[in-house]
């Protein structure tokens, strides 16, 4: 028995003959199969490229009039694609119709926006979906003035008797707010006998305080500062809608709202009594063209920063589906089953995507790759076997004219050619099951070369002989 350092060479030089003959056998594949390695490999490229392409590193988002809630909400947004490594470029815009109208805009780089529901039924605009309402929007409606009863906000003959002859401001056409006060007082039955002005929040709130109006619909979030301005205002009073349930199965979009009497504030006591207040809710509307991995990533988002418990809303409560009307992104409801994708809670957004794609790509591709990987095998061995058919061939060719044609005289010339067919043979890599039919071409031309070398040829007879006998 040998010792412990000779066994340890003796596996050393195993290895190390394994592993050149390994190496040998895969230079060899690689001459052989580079034309199928090269198809296999433009395939997967095709597929990585066109079927599914890497997310963007910059979006851009419609929010709204510059200093409005939405452009605070977009920014909240944009810090969190930011450590995700993508650039959320936040776009200030007229309002939520302007939003629609660059969203259905082919040629518009806007490819998200936040829009209120009910704003537009997007669903009649091709190319928009939703990933869902992300928060509620009261539809709040402040005066200044003596307290009014519920039921003075009732139409009469379609007009408000409460606000007969005085002025309010019902949003900037376009906005959302002026979309939902609009549709209220259609709803309500109002055709006239009430002043109305279209008067930016901000403009709106300074009116009203100031006098210049009487009233105001504001629709925005409870945290959003013109409403905290017009709650914290001793002046100002807010309108409860006596029909809100009514209102809100004729409007489907519209939810309904609890308040507790005095949850805007206990020392005033403000409000007075228990109400109920109409919401519409604050929806992401994107592009179809979005890349999923950035649609994952604005619910992520809507997820992170609005399904934060709330003034009005539970925690956990957003995103989600809440506005039927408008097509929901397929990405969205995915996520509203599934949640984000498992891979994003342990890596980071672009090792987590670069995951998901590669495993988008190598899943088909492993289909279609893996039977011409299966016949791979054969390819080679055929491939080899016809290159010594070849030779075969022609020594077969070589041996019919020695045996037509031979001429003694160029005996030097014969050998040449056979030393030349051995050149060949010497050059062709075979792998271990085709060695005995390498080695037999060899002896082959061995024979041929010993006849041509022997003092008799059996490619020469005399003439007296019948070859035959």
């Amino acid at each position: 028995m040998g010792s412990f350092k000779q066994d340890l060479k003796e596996t050393y030089l195993g290895l190390a003959e394994t592993a050149e003959e390994k190496w040998s056998d895969f230079t060899q594949f690689m001459q052989e199969a580079w034309p199928l390695l090269v198809l296999l490999l433009a395939i997967l490229v095709g597929i990585w490229l066109y079927a599914d392409p890497p997310p963007p590193r910059h979006v851009m988002i419609a929010t709204g009039s510059p200093g409005g809630s939405y452009e605070d909400l977009g920014k909240k947004y944009a810090e969190f694609f930011k450590e995700k490594g993508v650039t959320l470029e936040i776009v200030p815009t007229k309002g939520a119709q302007e939003n629609i109208e660059r969203l259905a805009d082919r040629n518009d780089p806007v490819q998200a926006a936040f829009v209120q529901a009910g704003v537009v039924h997007a669903k009649h605009i091709k190319g928009i979906q939703s990933l869902g309402a992300i928060g509620y929007d009261p539809v709040w409606f402040f005066y200044r003035g003596p307290e009014m009863k519920s039921a003075d906000l009732e139409a009469v003959d379609g007009m408000l008797k409460y606000f007969l002859g005085k002025t309010i401001s019902t949003g900037v056409e376009g906005s959302g707010t002026h979309a939902q006060a609009t549709k209220i007082l259609k709803e309500s039955g109002y055709v006239g006998g009430v002043q109305l002005r279209n008067l930016p929040g901000g403009d709106a709130v300074k009116a009203l305080q100031l006098g210049e109006i009487d009233g105001a619909f504001i629709v925005d979030s409870y945290e959003a500062p013109n409403v905290q301005a017009l709650l914290n205002d001793p002046m100002m009073h807010l309108v409860t809608f006596k029909r809100a349930e009514a209102y809100a199965k004729l409007i489907p979009y519209l939810h309904l709202l609890d308040v507790p009497q005095g949850a805007f504030s206990l020392p005033r006591n403000f409000p007075s009594a228990d109400m109920k207040l109409l919401a519409t809710t604050t929806n992401i509307l994107i592009d179809d063209r979005m890349h999923p991995a950035i649609q994952f990533l604005f619910l992520e988002a809507a997820r992170t920063i609005n399904g934060k418990g709330s003034f009005f809303a539970e925690r956990g409560e957003f995103p989600s589906f809440k506005d039927s009307i408008t097509t929901e992104s397929p990405v969205a409801v995915h996520y509203e089953k599934n949640n984000y994708p498992l891979l994003a809670a342990y890596f980071p957004f672009w090792i987590a995507e670069l995951i998901s794609r590669l495993i988008f790509v190598l899943l088909p591709f492993c289909v279609l790759a893996y039977p011409i990987l299966q016949a791979l095998p054969s390819y080679r061995a055929k491939r080899m076997q016809n290159k010594l058919n070849r030779l075969y061939g022609e020594l077969k060719k070589f041996e019919q004219e020695l045996l037509l044609n031979y001429n003694p005289e160029q005996r030097n010339e014969y050998l040449k050619k056979l030393d030349l067919l051995e050149y060949k043979a010497l050059n062709v890599q075979v792998s271990k099951r085709l060695s005995s039919d390498y080695y037999a071409l060899r002896t082959s031309i061995d024979y041929v070369r010993n006849c041509l070398n022997r003092g008799q040829h059996p490619y020469q007879f005399d003439e007296g002989v019948d070859p035959d006998l």
